[in-house]
Order: structure tokens, then C-alpha cells, then sequence
């Protein structure tokens, strides 16, 4: 008689999803953490008692005229302002759930629930603010879109930190003083070892959370909440006192349990109490804008902007620039004038 040795019982024996053999979950999420506004860090910060307000801005200064002689006329002169109008927007948004879901889930989904959506409202306000995207009407054109605009772009060449140092001097010859910067995120890896003429490092790593990191001595954001568009802009320095962001309303939640979500003809979609959900609303009341006042160096707003974009060799701007700057011929106009040149040689010859 031949004896049975090949038989045991394995996992396949014990089924799926019948509780032999348990299936751990574990609590807790592995993500990123959320992302906070660099606008909202670095741009000045007033408070709104009212939907709109209305900032004066300084549009010319007086003037000092010599006095011929003894007895000469003294000549008048003034000031003039103008109101710069900052609009409160509301952004919002609301996380429907079933309450059988929260009772069934293994962990509290509220608390993971409500960084994200303080980090997809600053996402909102950095898009509008930097690229102009999603804009609300009352929101100027974004300060790469301006500052492209106004020819304040300078293309990234070989030497990075020649050409941080170059956007500086820029600026400050249309009378504003950089005084910190927005960057791509990843910027940083390449800014870790520049060293000026000196030999001093002109980055310094940020060495806590809370504190960020220094570009010649000045503050670095690097916009890492998805804002950042790298097609256009690699970073941005700026005088950020000219750039204004008005708060009507904190970031304020609410639970909702009576309400109703419609679509924009009025369908209601879910009945919160009919069909046992609780929702949570954030709203969020922000205004922005950019002033752009005279100062003693350019008395022309057509000639300045308080701030400068570095632009990746490969973006399509309005005016191409060399690395001083400086507005360069395109390649076809080079082709024509190397063929001009080409054509002049052969006939004096």
C-alpha cells in the first residue's frame, strides 16, 4: 500500500475573504505633506472690512525749482495719487461623505481631509497670482504674465548665479529693491554650490521647516503646491511689498447636514438628510493686487515692474533676450543677415 505524503493545507484551502487568514490595514496614510501659499507668505497682507478696497498708490512727487536771484519767483508743484481697487473673491469647495462611510472607515477622515483643502485653496491663489491662471476678473494679469509684458525677463544661460545677480541690478535700475524670490521647484539642487566672486556661497539651505531658504542673503520660496508652471518661469525675484493680498475671510469650515448639492439648472444631486450624508464646506474670501508707484529712479510705469523673471532657455516670450537682458536678433533674421553679408563679400570680391 502506497502512503500519502503530498497533502497539506495551504492558503488556496483556506479561501479568499473568508477570515482564516486576516488581512491587516494599516491607519496610517503615506503622502505628502500639504503645500502652503508662497503668495501668501510672501506678498504684504491686508485686511479687508468691506468687499472692496481702495489703496492710494503714489503716482508723481513734487518738484524743487531754483530761484533766480534775490528776488525771484517761486515756481508751485504736487502730488497726485491713484486708488488701487483690491476685490475679495471667494473661493470653495464641498466634501460630500455618507455617514455609513465615516462610521466604516479605519481612520478619521475629517482631520486627513481638511490640510488638503487649506492647501488647494493656496494651489488656487498661487496659480492666479503668479501665472494668471483661473483668475478671477478682478485679479490683474499674474506677475510672470506682466513682467513678460513689460520685458522684465532675462533667459537662463550658463552662469546662474550671474544671471540672479543681473536680475537684481535690472531692478533696481527701475528703482525697486529685490527682496526676495519665488522658484521652481528643484532649484535649489542647482543653486547648491554657486559661489560668488568672493567665494561665498550665495544659497543658503533652509536648516528648519520654518524658516526658508536664502538666495543672496534673501528669502527663497520654491513653489512646490503645483502652481508653478516651468514652461514659463524658472524664478522670480521681486520687491514683494507691491504685491498686495487682501484677506476678507479667514479659511473657515462648516458641517453640513440639512443641506441639498445642485447642478448649475437647479437638479438637486444629494439631499444631504434624505440620503444620510454630512458634507464639509470651506470658503475662503482673497483679493489681490499690483501696485507699481513711482519712485526716484523711474518715472515712467511703462519702464518698470517690481519684479524680474529668469525664463528657461526654451520658452517663447515676446522679445528674446540674451543673458545681459538685451533684445537679440531670432534666427531667421541672423540666417538673412549672414546671407546679406555673404552676398556683399562675393561682389566686392
Amino acid at each position: 500500500m502506497t502512503s500519502t505524503v503530498n497533502q497539506m493545507i495551504g492558503s488556496a484551502d483556506l479561501g479568499s475573504g473568508n477570515g482564516l487568514i486576516p488581512v491587516e490595514y494599516a491607519t496610517q496614510i503615506i503622502q505628502d505633506a500639504p503645500k502652503q501659499s508662497v503668495i501668501m507668505s510672501r506678498a504684504r497682507t491686508v485686511r479687508m472690512s468691506t468687499k472692496t478696497r481702495t489703496q492710494p498708490v503714489l503716482d508723481s512727487k513734487p518738484i524743487a525749482y531754483w530761484v533766480g536771484g534775490e528776488t525771484g519767483l517761486k515756481q508751485t508743484t504736487k502730488m497726485k495719487w491713484s486708488g488701487l481697487t483690491i476685490t475679495a473673491e471667494e473661493l470653495a469647495a464641498i466634501v460630500p461623505i455618507p455617514e455609513a462611510v465615516l462610521d466604516d472607515a479605519g481612520i478619521p477622515l475629517w482631520p486627513e481631509i481638511m490640510p488638503r483643502l487649506t492647501a488647494a485653496i493656496g494651489l488656487k491663489v498661487d496659480q492666479a497670482a503668479l501665472f494668471g491662471t483661473d483668475k478671477p476678473t478682478s485679479f490683474p494679469d499674474g506677475i510672470v504674465t506682466q513682467a513678460t509684458t513689460k520685458k522684465n525677463t532675462l533667459t537662463a544661460g550658463k552662469d546662474l548665479a550671474a544671471d540672479v545677480a543681473t536680475m537684481g541690478q535690472k531692478l533696481a535700475e527701475q528703482g525697486f529693491a529685490m527682496n526676495g524670490f519665488a522658484a521652481q521647484p528643484g532649484l535649489r539642487w542647482q543653486l547648491i554650490g554657486l559661489r560668488n566672486t568672493n567665494g561665498t556661497p550665495i544659497y543658503t539651505p533652509s536648516l528648519s521647516a520654518e524658516a526658508p531658504s536664502t538666495l543672496y542673503g534673501f528669502p527663497l520660496n520654491e513653489v512646490n503646491n503645483g502652481a508653478w508652471d516651468p514652461t514659463k518661469a524658472m524664478l522670480i525675484g521681486a520687491d514683494w511689498s507691491n504685491f498686495v493680498v487682501g484677506l476678507r475671510q479667514d479659511i473657515t469650515f462648516k458641517m453640513l447636514d440639512q443641506a441639498v448639492i445642485t447642478d448649475d439648472d437647479g437638479k438637486v444631486i444629494l439631499n444631504l438628510a434624505q440620503q444620510d450624508c454630512v458634507a464639509m464646506r470651506v470658503t475662503f474670501r482673497v483679493g489681490f493686487q499690483i501696485a507699481n508707484p513711482i519712485n526716484d529712479v523711474q518715472a515712467d510705469a511703462s519702464k518698470r515692474f517690481p519684479a524680474y523673471v529668469l525664463a528657461p532657455a526654451a520658452s517663447v516670450l515676446p522679445s528674446s533676450l540674451d543673458n545681459s537682458g538685451t533684445p537679440v536678433a531670432d534666427a531667421g533674421e541672423e540666417e538673412k543677415t549672414a546671407e546679406t553679408t555673404t552676398k556683399t563679400t562675393t561682389k566686392g570680391k
